[in-house]
């Protein structure tokens, strides 16, 4: 039952990463709409869906990764797949660090205030989805199929193991 539950937090994981790209690319639009339109209430509202999500969904994404991905990662032999998994734990504090200084800009921006330096916004966007993707990217590509696999290897063993219990 834990391994089928496995399966299904991965899957809510992978729908995560669409979510965040997703996003990132309203954070991206927003920026190119602070330029034009700073004070709409399609703007003020767009900043306070994209601080939520991030403040409350990305960061939950990130300790289930944390809680359920990384640590038998952590205990693996190949010393390069060890060093990935702490380079992604190093990103989370990274966007955790990036997301302090973003948060109170955008809920600024939602609320109608106007002290946001948008040089400084700009910039610490930038910085923000940049991080990002860069960490999915990891994820993608190397920590996630390799969770995936030894979670599928483990399923192939526990499926033998009852298939010779029942004989």
């Amino acid at each position: 039952m834990k391994a089928i539950q496995q399966v299904d937090r991965f899957k809510a994981l992978d729908t995560c990463h669409q979510q965040i790209h997703q996003q990132l690319a309203e954070l991206a639009d927003l920026l190119e709409r602070l330029d034009n339109d700073s004070d709409s209430p399609h703007t003020r509202q767009k900043a306070k869906t994209i601080e939520a999500f991030f403040s409350e969904v990305a960061r939950a994404h990130h300790a289930e990764e944390e809680k359920m991905v990384f640590p038998d990662l952590l205990l693996s032999s190949n010393a390069e797949l060890v060093q990935a998994v702490q380079t992604l734990q190093q990103d989370h504090r990274w966007i955790e660090q990036n997301w302090l200084e973003l948060a109170p800009m955008l809920r600024a921006i939602a609320q109608g205030e106007d002290w946001v330096d948008m040089a400084e916004l700009k910039h610490t966007i930038e910085v923000f989805v940049s991080l990002c993707h860069d960490h999915i990217v990891l994820e993608e590509s190397l920590i996630y199929p390799e969770a995936k696999a030894r979670l599928a290897d483990e399923l192939a063993s526990r499926a033998r193991r009852l298939g010779q219990q029942s004989q």
